[in-house]
């Protein structure tokens, strides 16, 4: 079994890095590349980069910003929001990323997910998902959270892997920025549900929310944004606690 990796999110709005609660009541949080360059030195195992605004706004993702960062990182770097052609997926590769993902263009157009992931190979290529609990499913939703689409999070995921997406980043709105704990029910199902990698994204707020969601569901990595932003806690903090009880996460 591969060990765990742990991932920070920086979500950016207007060049800064922002972390709101359910997907609204945005805060700044700092410079991207400031935050970028000190997750590397706490050795984070990937950086994933989201333009939260892109699709929303109807525009193309901060190239030049992505290209900044990603000459000073030697870490994975993944990155998403607004992406919308597989020209722009062969751009973004161009500008340093090492991996992208997309959410509202695969909803509405589904052969991106198979042409973007023949383009860049499909370990590169990750399919970004935001699910609402509605009655006894999870809905999905796309456009940084502002629309809701037919999809349940579970037929979805199946269809992006049969697509050809080789990871999924699967964020519950219903827990995000919350820091009462990843939705577990969720992320359970779904990574049981697929084959492929499933990053927990939304709830972290404590040392043992990761140790929770590594316990008890199938997911590969888990991913934080404000407990590492404001200090709260150091990724080597984190990873120490995780194989003290017994998880094997990377160093």
């Amino acid at each position: 079994m591969l060990a765990k990796r742990i991932i920070s999110a920086l979500d950016i709005k207007d060049g800064r890095v922002v972390k709101g609660i359910n997907f609204k009541d945005i805060t700044d949080a700092g410079d991207p590349l400031e935050l970028a360059k000190r997750y590397e030195e706490e050795v984070i195992d990937e950086i994933v980069f989201l333009d939260i605004n892109a699709s929303h706004e109807n525009r193309g993702i901060l190239f030049d910003l992505v290209k900044e960062v990603s000459r000073e990182l030697n870490i994975p770097f993944t990155v998403g929001g607004g992406i919308s052609t597989v020209e722009e997926v062969k751009k973004i590769i161009r500008k340093g990323a090492d991996k992208i993902f997309v959410n509202t263009a695969a909803v509405e157009n589904q052969g991106i997910i198979r042409e973007g992931s023949k383009l860049i190979g499909s370990s590169n290529f990750m399919v970004a998902i935001d699910a609402k609990k509605k009655g006894d499913e999870w809905k999905i939703y796309t456009h940084g959270g502002r629309k809701e689409r037919r999809l349940t999070a579970t037929e979805w995921s199946k269809r992006v892997e049969k697509l050809g997406a080789g990871e999924i980043l699967l964020t519950s709105m219903d827990t995000d920025g919350t820091k009462d704990g990843f939705d577990i029910p969720l992320l359970k199902t779904i990574s049981e549900e697929v084959n492929i990698p499933v990053i927990a994204s939304g709830g972290a707020g404590s040392l043992e929310d990761f140790y929770d969601v590594f316990q008890r569901t199938g997911v590969d990595a888990a991913l934080a944004a404000s407990i590492f932003h404001y200090d709260e806690y150091s990724v080597p903090e984190l990873k120490a606690y995780l194989k003290r009880r017994g998880i094997d996460v990377r160093y």
